[in-house]
């Protein structure tokens, strides 16, 4: 299939296997907004359950405590729930 016959989905989980990426850049590689990066990565992740492949997730991790205990492994936390800090980093998705 010709790449311009693929779907940003199928594009962005060809990227997800050759390495790992984040939503925000994701969604600059692949010219849509970070909301719509993170749905394609759990459709993605929904559409593995039938496959011997697995998305992993590292964690948003807190810059300045370390804390990467977050609820929601998906998303982009705006702080920090122990210091307070805006410098959490983004979840980093790949495909294996």
């Amino acid at each position: 299939m010709r790449e311009a016959e693929r779907t940003t989905r199928q594009r962005i989980a060809d990227r997800l296997r050759a390495n790992p990426a984040r939503a925000g850049a994701l969604a600059r590689e692949f010219d849509v907004r970070t909301d719509d990066a993170l749905t394609h990565v759990e459709h993605i992740s929904r559409s593995l359950d039938s496959t011997d492949e697995d998305l992993l997730v590292a964690p948003p991790t807190c810059q300045d405590c370390g804390f990467d205990g977050f609820d929601d492994l998906v998303n982009h936390p705006a702080r920090c729930p122990e210091c307070k800090s805006e410098a959490v980093t983004e979840p980093t998705f790949t495909i294996e």
